[in-house]
C-alpha cells in the first residue's frame, strides 16, 4: 500500500500551482499532456463467422494504421514507436506486426513492438507508448491492439504446465479456463443468473439502438477484404464497417432459455459472456505542444492508469481494484466520471464489480459491450477508447474510465479527458 506521501506525488501533476483539484485539474490544459489526435478500430466480427474470418491479424491492423494515416494527416515519417498488444499470435506477432507497420506507409525508422497482458494487452499498448512519450524517449507514438481469434484462439493457445507449476496451487490456478473459474466466482459471490441475463439483454439493447442511430460510424474504419461465404465456397470481396454481432429482439427471457457452458446448473452461457470475435484498433498519441506544432486536432487526453494483480481464481474482480487505484492517481472521484467503459467478459463479473464499486448503472457502457459486440482479447483495450472519446464527445462529457479483468488474475484501468 502506497504511502499519503507518495499518492500525492502520483497526482501533482495534476495540480496547478492555482491549487486545482478533481475534474479542475485534470481537464486544464498544459504543454506537456499527453493527448489522442486519432482514435479508430475496425468493425469487430463474430469469430468464424463473421466478415473477418479469413482475414489475417496483421491485415487487420494494416487496416486500422492506414486508417490512423488518413484520418488524422499525421505525417508517416514523425511516427517514432508503434506498440501492438496481442494475445493469441504466434511469437507474440512481433514479425507481422511490423511487416504490417510497414505495408500501412511508415517508414523503417518507425519502430514496432508486440505485447501481451492478455485481455488488457490494448490498453497497456497505448499506456506504454503515453509512458514513453512522457519520458522523453519517443515524440509521437502508437497504441494498438489486434485479434484474430477465429484464425488463432482455442486449446492450442495455453502452454503445458510444467510440473514446478503444476506443483504451486496458485500457480495452477492460472491455467483453470475463464468460463470455469468465472462460473465458480458467480456462486461465490451469489450473482444469479436472472441478474447476468437482465445485464446481458440491456448490452445487445443498448448497441442495437446505438448501431441503428449510428452513435459506431464515427469510430469505425471500413475495411475491404477477401471473405469466403461458407455455403458456396465462393470468394468475394466484401466492405466491413459494422459490428456483426449486434443482435436485436434480445430479452432477458430469450437469454434465459439458452443451455449454460460451464456447468449443468450453471448461469453463464453464451449469451451473458464476451463474444469471440476480430478487430483492431488504434490510438495516435503525442504531448499537446507536439500536436499544435504538427497541427494536430486534439480529441482526448490520457491522465493516468493503473494495473494490479489479484487471485488467479478471481480474475473477474479486476475492474474493482484497479479503478479506484486509477481515479487516486488522477486525483478524483468515482462520481467525477460521466463514463465507464468496463470490459464485459463475463456478465457475472461485471455485474458484481460495477455493484462493489457503487456505479450507477447509466454510465456503463451507455452504448452497450462486449456481450453484444465482441472481446477480441488484445483489440479490446485500445477499441474502449475511441468508443469513450466519441460518446463522451457526442453527449457533451468530459471524463470517461476504461477498464477490463484480466486472465490469470489481474485489472487493468486507465482515466480518460474528452475535447
Amino acid at each position: 500500500m502506497s504511502s499519503p506521501q507518495q499518492r500525492l506525488s502520483q497526482v501533482s501533476s495534476h495540480f496547478t500551482s492555482g491549487g486545482k483539484k478533481g475534474v479542475a485539474a485534470i481537464t486544464e490544459k498544459h504543454p506537456d499532456d499527453i493527448v489522442v489526435t486519432c482514435s479508430l478500430r475496425t468493425a469487430l466480427t463474430k469469430g468464424g463467422k463473421g466478415g473477418f474470418k479469413d482475414t489475417a491479424a496483421a491485415d487487420l491492423l494494416a487496416g486500422v494504421f492506414k486508417g490512423v494515416i488518413d484520418r488524422s494527416g499525421i505525417d508517416p515519417k514523425v511516427v517514432e514507436d508503434v506498440a501492438v498488444g496481442s494475445v493469441l499470435a504466434p511469437g507474440g506477432g512481433a514479425t507481422e506486426f511490423r511487416a504490417a507497420a510497414l505495408v500501412a506507409g511508415f517508414p523503417e525508422s518507425t519502430a514496432v513492438k508486440s505485447l501481451n497482458r492478455q485481455c488488457s494487452s490494448g490498453l497497456q499498448a497505448i499506456v506504454d507508448i503515453a509512458n514513453a512519450i512522457k519520458s522523453g524517449m519517443i515524440e509521437v507514438g502508437i497504441g494498438a491492439g489486434v485479434e484474430s481469434m477465429s484464425s488463432q484462439y482455442g486449446p492450442g493457445a495455453v502452454t503445458e504446465f510444467s510440473e514446478l507449476l503444476e506443483s504451486h496451487p496458485e500457480s495452477a490456478n492460472c491455467k483453470v479456463p475463464m468460463g470455469v473459474l468465472s462460473e465458480q466466482m458467480a456462486k461465490d459471490r451469489n450473482i444469479s443468473r436472472t441478474v447476468q441475463d437482465a445485464f446481458a439483454a440491456s448490452s445487445y439493447q443498448k448497441a442495437v439502438k446505438a448501431q441503428k442511430a449510428g452513435l459506431f460510424n464515427e469510430e469505425i474504419i471500413p475495411l475491404q477484404v477477401k471473405w469466403t461465404d461458407p455455403k458456396t465456397g465462393e470468394e468475394k470481396t466484401i466492405t466491413v464497417k459494422a459490428d456483426d454481432g449486434i443482435r436485436d429482439g434480445i430479452t432477458p427471457e430469450s437469454l434465459g432459455k439458452i443451455r449454460p457452458a460451464f456447468a449443468k446448473d450453471g448461469s453463464i452461457h453464451a449469451g451473458n459472456a464476451s463474444q469471440i470475435s476480430d478487430g483492431a484498433a488504434a490510438v495516435l498519441l503525442m504531448k499537446r505542444s507536439t500536436a499544435e506544432r504538427l497541427g494536430q486536432k486534439i480529441i482526448g487526453k490520457y491522465v493516468a492508469a493503473s494495473v494490479v494483480g489479484v487471485k488467479p481464481l478471481l480474475m473477474g474482480i479486476g475492474p474493482w481494484k484497479a479503478i479506484p487505484v486509477a481515479l487516486e492517481k488522477a486525483g478524483i472521484t468515482k462520481d467525477e466520471v460521466d463514463i465507464y467503459e468496463i470490459n464485459e467478459a463475463f456478465a457475472s463479473q461485471c455485474v458484481w464489480c460495477v455493484n462493489e464499486l457503487g456505479l450507477p448503472q447509466e454510465k456503463i457502457n451507455p452504448k452497450g459491450g462486449a456481450i453484444a459486440f465482441g472481446h477480441p482479447l488484445g483489440c479490446t483495450g485500445a477499441r474502449q477508447i475511441s468508443t469513450l472519446l466519441t460518446e463522451l464527445k457526442r453527449t457533451n462529457k468530459k471524463v470517461g474510465v476504461t477498464s477490463m479483468c484480466v486472465g490469470t488474475g489481474m485489472g487493468m484501468a486507465a482515466v480518460w479527458v474528452a475535447e
